[in-house]
């Protein structure tokens, strides 16, 4: 069991660096076809890719879909990954990036508590420092000025509450249904719920034109973030959250700011001072320390006391 979760840990951490390295090309994206409207495509692509999959080599997973809970599962699923992604999104236009990614991760600690009051999990003291360690560096990482408060941070306090309570859910249904049915239908209701935000709030009608969509930077983002962002990354997270807990997850998608800084450096030649490192260094440690198993290593030191005596 322990192997399993370390390897779920592990690929979930691939989901965090597939997230933070595709932050820099959703941004170039979203520059041409406004936010909204680009995820219902993305979200779009990325359910009909898994469709064809099922559909060429795995069609008796179709029965999947005939289970009326599993539709149910995956439409709450849907619904606050896609509030998630909206509140973020309305948040963005009255904060900063940097105050937005540091509420935003603030789930980390949120995810603890709704898996108590929701899921009856208990309360882990390891988890809980880790969480802390994991937000202070997510502070020194993403805060450069002062952390007034106003509209915008509101709005993205519920996108992390959206977050975490998505992450909180999938832990409960992860293990119940088909993954990659369960997956399919959370990222249909969100394709569905952004077309009908972009018909009231955006210009809908660009992603339906060709010679909009077909410059570089949006076939690019929606290649790649639909194919690896989108279909594999909640495939994988659906799938390996059921050998794991919910709050291992939220420290581990911390690590998606981490990425994103690192994916700027690379791409952008965006520098990080002393701060900044200090931050990643803390996220690391706090994700690191919640992987150690203390009680094991305490049962072993006294089992070899025990054995020299």
């Amino acid at each position: 069991m322990f192997r399993k979760t370390w390897f779920a840990d592990f690929n979930l951490l691939l989901v965090a660096l597939i997230w933070g390295s595709t932050f820099v090309i959703v941004q170039k994206a979203i520059a041409f076809l406004e936010p909204y409207s680009f995820n219902s495509v993305r979200f779009s692509i990325a359910a009909i890719t898994l469709l064809l999959i099922i559909f060429l080599f795995n069609r008796s997973s179709l029965s999947h879909f005939t289970d009326r809970r599993i539709w149910i599962s995956g439409i709450i699923l849907g619904f606050w990954l896609f509030l998630g992604y909206g509140f973020q999104t309305v948040g963005l236009l009255y904060t900063t990036s940097s105050k937005a990614g540091f509420i935003t991760g603030l789930s980390v600690v949120l995810v603890p508590l709704f898996s108590y009051l929701l899921l009856k999990n208990k309360l882990n003291w390891q988890v809980g420092i880790s969480s802390i360690i994991a937000v202070l560096g997510l502070y020194l990482l993403t805060i450069h000025n002062s952390l007034s408060l106003n509209t915008g941070d509101g709005y993205v306090l519920l996108c992390a509450i959206s977050f975490a309570l998505h992450i909180v859910f999938t832990g409960k249904f992860a293990s119940s249904y088909n993954a990659i049915c369960l997956t399919i239908i959370q990222l249909l209701t969100v394709a569905l719920f952004s077309f009908i935000t972009a018909i009231m709030m955006e210009d809908w009608q660009q992603m339906f034109t060709a010679k909009l969509v077909q410059q570089p930077e949006v076939i690019s983002a929606l290649l790649i973030t639909s194919f690896f962002a989108t279909a594999l990354a909640f495939l994988a997270q659906t799938h390996f959250q059921s050998f794991t807990t919910p709050a291992r997850v939220a420290l581990i998608f911390a690590m998606e700011p981490v990425f994103a800084a690192l994916t700027a450096y690379i791409m952008l030649n965006e520098r990080l001072g002393l701060k900044s490192l200090i931050g990643c260094g803390l996220i690391l440690f706090g994700m690191i320390l919640s992987e150690i198993k203390f009680k094991k290593k305490l049962i072993k030191r006294k089992q070899k006391e025990w054995d020299l005596i």
